[in-house]
């Protein structure tokens, strides 16, 4: 496991070292920027940046806590800011075929090619503060009785609470949420970002959360990230029913059935079956699935599921990242038909890394389930 993890971690800071390489060179070729930059000058800030939020976590660790929180501000909304860029200048790469096609004018594009950037990153983090949109569905679930027709979920997933999601913000989403008068809230998920300990002063807040069937969680790979027991015991002291790879009859004839994170799994070297133990020998009526990451759709139709709730792509958060998540994850955001099941992806309530959002605005997704016999 340790091997995986320390894979991984080389591949992702190999490729951050390149994003920063490229992007700083480009930089080092607008005349204003180097008249006033040395390349020293350049190489220092892309190594300090480059850097930044793992210096952040390190300054965690030693529990020097207002200067980590200060830094992993600036290093988590740097990763969007950078990204923005290099998507900027890459695009203006291709359209001038690096320079051959516009000549003396390629200098000029490429800072045009930066202020829009700049300009994008702005918007991102207005569209990250708004509150999240309600997208609505209605879903008729097979199985489900006549008697809890019109039963109304309310997903929630990807909070990443306890990096830089406020309290204030958080309270205002309890409301909202509140609001909408669910029979049951669940949560997909990413629930806590690294540290259950940043959590905790919200738990009141948590505590807060009702429904006439209460609130239902599944873990995210961040609870991995953050300890996977001492999320769950977080969320339990909440008043939740957290499922991990378990059914739970929530009413008469309606079955939740939820699972440990599915990419988790796979990065720690997981053998176990977890849809398998999820939705076997449970009592008949409609069955819906809680799986964070939404992989295996297929084979949860297959097991009876009639409904899927996920979560973790975020939608790419940020425009065009959009279309690096999908050929990962192609079930990235809304409602799919999956073997005949319908499978719906929260695009996410909060943000993961910048507190940015890019035309992929959060959301709270609000199901509606209908009884076949209603019909």
């Amino acid at each position: 496991m340790q091997n995986r993890v320390a894979v991984f971690l080389t591949v992702v800071l190999g490729l951050w070292a390149l994003v920063h390489a490229y992007v700083f060179w480009r930089l080092g070729s607008l005349p204003w920027v180097a008249h006033h930059v040395s390349r020293r000058g350049l190489v220092i800030a892309a190594t300090a940046l480059w850097a930044s939020y793992l210096a952040a976590r390190l300054l965690h660790t030693w529990k020097l806590e207002p200067v980590a929180r200060g830094l992993e501000l600036l290093a988590a909304n740097w990763v969007g800011v950078v990204f923005l860029i290099f998507a900027s200048f890459l695009a203006t790469e291709l359209i001038t075929l690096g320079g051959w096609l516009t000549g003396r004018w390629t200098i000029p594009l490429r800072s045009v090619a930066l202020a829009l950037a700049g300009g994008l990153c702005v918007l991102g983090w207005i569209q990250a503060l708004r509150s999240p949109a309600v997208r609505n569905y209605q879903v008729t679930l097979p199985g489900l009785p006549q008697a809890q027709d019109g039963l109304v979920v309310v997903e929630l997933s990807d909070l990443h609470l306890g990096a830089l999601i406020g309290k204030g913000w958080f309270e205002r989403l309890v409301e909202q949420v509140n609001e909408l008068k669910p029979d049951m809230v669940v949560i997909a998920g990413d629930l806590v970002d690294g540290d259950v300990a940043r959590v905790e002063p919200l738990l009141p807040s948590l505590q807060r959360l009702r429904a006439r069937l209460g609130v239902w969680a599944v873990t995210g790979n961040h609870e991995y990230y953050a300890g996977s027991d001492d999320c769950v015991k977080l969320m339990e002291k909440a008043g939740f029913t957290v499922l991990r790879n378990q059914w739970r009859e929530a009413a008469p004839g309606l079955v939740v059935a939820g699972v440990d994170d599915l990419t988790a799994s796979q990065q720690f070297g997981l053998t176990n079956d977890p849809l398998t133990a999820a939705l076997g020998e449970r009592p008949p009526g409609g069955t819906i699935l809680l799986s964070h990451t939404p992989w295996q759709a297929e084979a949860a139709a297959k097991r009876g599921a009639g409904l899927a709730l996920c979560g973790h792509t975020h939608a790419g958060q940020i425009w065009p990242f959009t279309y690096l998540v999908r050929a990962r994850y192609p079930l990235l955001g809304g409602r799919y038909e999956v073997a005949g099941m319908p499978v719906i992806v929260c695009r996410g309530t909060g943000t993961w890394g910048p507190r940015m959002r890019l035309w992929q605005p959060s959301e709270l997704v609000r199901v509606t389930l209908r009884s076949p016999a209603a019909l």
